[in-house]
């Protein structure tokens, strides 16, 4: 259903002389001198095991293997064992692989996703991520961004939860007169809103062939707004956003705190609004609740339309379930074992994604039939989790309503004791509740860093110990969560 960490900015100006695991021929670009694709390739890998955690990362991406550096197109071939992966991979952490790289190499232009056949020594390419060079204007009617194909109105299955959103998302797709300017959509993480800007830039761009449409992270804009200022071409990185038809930012509470990227984010609406250009942005939280966003800019946010897309019910997991079962044609999935997929993984779509697309691929590559038993031997983990899975998101706010403080002091700069108490307390139980990482945890309450959660989680481990009322609360705390 959909795709939704800052990454490493260090430190290999390039690479040398590299071999393909896949060809095992040399490959060789004169512009990239020092280090090497492997060294390279370990940071990326660093980097993406910490920001995405280790479970995602051993589900997804510690089976990948190296493949070539192409000078050609300046891309890099990554290569995974199976089509269901590598395909799962493409869709839903493509963007992230290439920030990734460009991170450590900037002169990677793109990421070659493909999937080992069965005949030895053989790949099928599956997708290329190509990332455009930063501060380079499009010609006329080029589209600057790939949408998903497989992410389009058709694929988005709508139930109670997300109705409004993919109302208020095809209203804008059809390209007729505005009536709500911007559109801001949020959610918790994982129940479609990438999608869902997919199948608007789909739908927008069919109707308006020649228009011009840009899709981007936040966490991209302010790459690219970097790169151009340290190109000293920040006209040309203006002008490319600021002429578009649509322009889509997902994970806009990224750009809390970043003072200059926000100063250029809001010339940039005030400029597209202006001109009757339509401004889509996604959150993980409403406008109110972020932290650190100018209020010139909330203002702005808040003129147009705001939806939010609920967590999906059982109803509407199963009907994804469904959706994605009738593409699958290689192996048969009885309906008790879907029905188990959505009954018992149900914090996230897309971890319920994952679960069915680890399962089809598990069946596959060991050539086993899919029933009960397997299902529970293959998802063992991933139902273990979902048992006790709670969001960051419900403990800030469970954690807020026990201390009697407003949700956005989870996320504020405020230090006063009656609010950086309660705050550790919530990133100490988002440490012991949830699977995430710490650089995501510290990013999640206002973009602090890992060592602020690990501050937090020691000094709340050595209160319990001294405190009884400390103790008392979070005890409190944690039978209500997990409950």
């Amino acid at each position: 259903m959909q795709s939704d960490g800052k990454l490493d900015s260090g430190g290999i100006a390039g690479l040398g002389v590299g071999f393909s695991p896949v060809s095992m021929r040399p490959v060789a670009d004169s512009s990239i001198v020092d280090g090497s694709i492997a060294e390279a390739w370990a940071k990326v890998r660093e980097g993406l095991r910490r920001d995405l955690g280790a479970r995602s990362f051993d589900n997804w991406l510690a089976r990948i293997r190296l493949g070539a550096y192409c000078p050609t197109d300046r891309s890099i071939t990554l290569v995974l064992p199976s089509a269901f992966m590598a395909n799962w991979v493409s869709s839903n952490l493509a963007d992230r692989l290439v920030l990734a790289w460009r991170a450590i190499m900037p002169d990677v232009l793109g990421v070659r996703i493909i999937a080992e056949c069965a005949d030895a020594g053989h790949v099928e390419p599956l997708v290329i991520t190509e990332v455009a060079e930063p501060a380079v204007k499009a010609p006329s009617g080029e589209r600057e961004f790939r949408f998903d194909p497989r992410m389009t109105f058709d694929t988005f299955v709508t139930g109670d939860a997300n109705r409004i959103a993919c109302n208020a998302g095809r209203a804008i797709a059809e390209g007729g007169p505005m009536r709500f300017n911007p559109l801001f959509v949020y959610g918790p993480t994982g129940q479609g809103k990438t999608h869902l800007l997919h199948a608007i830039g789909h739908g927008y761009m069919a109707r308006k062939p020649h228009a011009r449409a840009i899709a981007m992270s936040a966490e991209r804009f302010m790459v690219d707004f970097v790169n151009a200022m340290r190109n000293k071409d920040t006209m040309a990185f203006k002008e490319r956003l600021r002429s578009v038809d649509l322009l889509m930012i997902d994970d806009f509470q990224f750009i809390a705190g970043k003072g200059t990227t926000q100063e250029e984010f809001l010339y940039t609406i005030d400029e597209l609004m202006r001109g009757g250009r339509r401004l889509i942005i996604t959150s993980d939280r409403s406008p109110h609740e972020l932290d650190g966003i100018e209020g010139r800019i909330l203002s702005r946010l808040t003129q147009g339309l705001v939806v939010d897309i609920k967590p999906a019910d059982l109803t509407l997991r199963r009907a994804i379930v469904d959706a994605k079962v009738a593409n699958v044609t290689s192996v048969v999935i009885p309906p008790v074992v879907l029905d188990m997929l959505a009954t018992r993984i149900g914090s996230n779509v897309r971890e319920l994604e994952g679960g069915l697309n680890r399962l089809v691929a598990y069946a596959s590559l060991n050539g086993r039939a899919i029933d009960e038993a397997f299902a529970e031997e293959v998802l063992a983990d991933m139902f273990r989790a979902s048992r006790r899975r709670v969001t960051i998101d419900e403990i800030q706010r469970r954690v807020s309503d026990h201390f009697n403080i407003r949700a956005a002091e989870m996320v504020s700069a405020r230090r006063a004791r009656a609010v950086a108490r309660p705050r550790q307390i919530a990133m100490y139980l988002s440490k012991q509740l949830t699977p995430r990482s710490l650089p995501e945890i510290g990013r999640r309450f206002g973009g602090r860093d890992h060592t602020t959660v690990i501050h937090a989680v020691k000094q709340i481990e050595k209160l319990r110990a001294s405190d009884s009322e400390i103790d008392s609360d979070v005890r409190t705390l944690l039978r209500s969560l997990e409950n």
